[in-house]
């Protein structure tokens, strides 16, 4: 047995040798090799059935089966990693982009690692973002409701006072990302994506260390492509200092203990309209300042930020613009905020009992080795990379938030997916005019493609469709019929060249849009559409038709 098992150990050895020679001749000679290949180791695997069925070795039997799934009868064998510590892959990030695009190179063969620094996959989305902001936004419209009267009216009526639990709130609220981050586990299990704790570095062309909490390298992988999926942090303040109780930042404001009596935001963009009106529904007194003269954020189309404005007002949302903050310093267990004019300089103060930075996020960029590899961040942080996602080194690629483009969940995951394709050498594209934008109030805002603005800037001709939800049959009906949907078209071709949605489940509905500018349709195309009656989506199809001046109900 000894002598067998002695034929088996040459018989490896020579099999061995056999393979490597692919790797250090050219693709022609490859070839001669390959016949080689093919026949040691059929001779080879022989062998290592006898000796599986007589020393039931474990090693062997293991290598055996990596054998035949990664080669088969394939000829030369490609690279097989014998260590925990070698990828094709390596990711840095679990966020929307990282664990989107870990997943994605797994499904496609690659041997993939994903690093993550905190103790929970997600990124901020998943954590203190997207999830929990809309779990809080949720559930206070259903609080809103039931207190504001709005249920009497629709004829239900509550025995007796209407109070809030917080506790169940926040309990729901964390539920949802706990059930949520360990499906980003499981998924990582099913697709065979191993998942390591610590901050990862690049400290190498082809290698990525692992970092613990205490600066000690716990790990040190090879990796034959890296993918910078870091994500983005939120953007400070100067002069003013988040101890999360009092002077909050986004994370802060989704975990408050108590409803605030006042609650003064600075911005009134994305983040501080939608973390706003959730206080304001839960009985906070909320002022938002913002230095712009627009509600909304950048990008948000004028006609419609009006619109939005007056909703939010009617709401209870009080809004100081064209003002800027120019400090703010705790008063006791008040926090006293101080701000001026833009254009007339008037200064004011205004206190509040938690004071809200919502300014916007920056790219987390830092303490990735970037410096050391020669890669360079542009004046914002952010990491520049081709159209494949490639950074000046080829084989080190960045998605999401450290790149340029909006900072949206959503763009990330494309991207984490097309640019897991691009390794392989499939063909990228994307198309960041049809990446939708969502604000989650309620109404929701919805847009993708050009602002009436920016058309008008561009100095190209264009067709505008404008239909109010008021005269939708299901808003009527729903007793919720705030907003409009806004077409905008080439006048030329009638090519739509941007949606722009106010209104309930404007998240859900603007997803037509996109289909439909990614494919190049007319407002025609979505006007001859048969859309269900009655549905919200019926004012999505009138706004098509009243490009060209033909809605029927309004």
């Amino acid at each position: 047995m000894e002598n067998r098992f002695t034929v088996w150990s040459s018989k490896f050895h020579l099999f061995v040798v056999t393979c490597s020679l692919g790797h250090f001749l050219t693709f022609s000679h490859r070839k001669v090799v390959n016949t080689l290949v093919t026949v040691t180791f059929h001779w080879f695997f022989v062998e290592t059935l006898y000796v599986v069925d007589q020393h039931k070795t474990g090693f062997v039997k293991q290598f055996c089966l990596q054998l035949l799934v990664h080669n088969g009868n394939a000829g030369v064998l490609s690279r097989l990693y014998s260590s925990a510590h070698d990828a094709d892959l390596v990711v840095i990030g679990s966020g929307p982009g990282g664990y989107v695009g870990a997943i994605n190179a797994a499904q496609l063969g690659m041997k993939t690692i994903c690093i993550e620094k905190n103790a929970t996959c997600g990124g901020t989305c998943l954590n203190v973002g997207c999830i929990p902001s809309k779990s809080l936004l949720h559930n206070s419209h259903y609080y809103h409701l039931a207190k504001s009267g709005e249920m009497a009216k629709r004829g239900i009526k509550m025995p007796g006072e209407v109070e809030l639990d917080m506790e169940a709130l926040m309990k729901a609220k964390n539920d949802s990302v706990k059930a949520l981050t360990g499906g980003i586990k499981m998924l990582f299990k099913n697709n065979k994506v191993t998942h390591l704790e610590g901050h990862g570095k690049i400290s190498g062309q082809n290698e990525v260390s692992v970092i613990g909490p205490d600066g000690s390298v716990s790990d040190v992988i090879n990796a034959k492509n890296i993918m910078i999926a870091t994500g983005s942090e939120v953007t400070p303040f100067p002069g003013i200092e988040f101890d999360e109780e009092k002077i909050v930042s986004s994370t802060g404001a989704l975990s408050l203990k108590e409803v605030p009596k006042k609650m003064v935001l600075i911005g009134a963009g994305v983040i501080g309209v939608e973390l706003g009106s959730v206080w304001s529904r839960l009985g906070s007194e909320v002022t938002a300042i913002e230095f712009l003269g627009h509600v909304g954020g950048m990008g948000i189309d004028m006609e419609i930020s009006k619109n939005f404005q007056k909703i939010c007002k009617k709401q209870g949302i009080k809004f100081k613009l064209n003002t800027k903050v120019v400090g703010a310093r705790k008063n006791g267990d008040k926090v006293v905020v101080s701000v001026e004019g833009v254009k007339d300089g008037k200064a004011e103060e205004l206190e509040a009992d938690v004071l809200l930075v919502c300014v916007g996020r920056r790219p987390y960029t830092n303490n990735l080795g970037l410096e050391e590899m020669g890669i360079e961040r542009d004046d914002r942080g952010r990491i520049p990379v081709n159209s494949r996602f490639q950074t000046v080194i080829p084989n080190i690629y960045a998605i999401g938030d450290c790149i340029h483009g909006p900072m949206l969940a959503h763009k990330a995951e494309d991207e984490g997916i097309i640019a897991a394709e691009g390794m392989l050498g499939a063909p990228v594209h994307i198309d960041y005019n049809c990446v939708p934008s969502v604000i989650y109030t309620h109404p929701e805002v919805a847009n993708v493609g050009l602002t009436e603005e920016q058309l008008k800037e561009q100095g190209i001709p264009y067709t505008k469709g404008v239909f109010p939800m008021m005269a939708n049959s299901r808003a009527r009906t729903n007793q919720d019929a705030d907003g409009l949907c806004k077409f905008l078209c080439c006048a030329k071709t009638d090519k739509i060249l941007g949606v722009h949605l106010l209104g309930p489940n404007a998240g859900e509905m603007i997803a037509e849009g996109v289909l439909a500018m990614e494919y190049g349709a007319s407002s025609e195309d979505v006007a001859r559409t048969c859309h269900a009656h009655p549905t919200l989506s019926e004012a999505f199809k009138e706004a098509a038709m009243a490009c060209h001046d033909k809605p029927i109900h309004f």
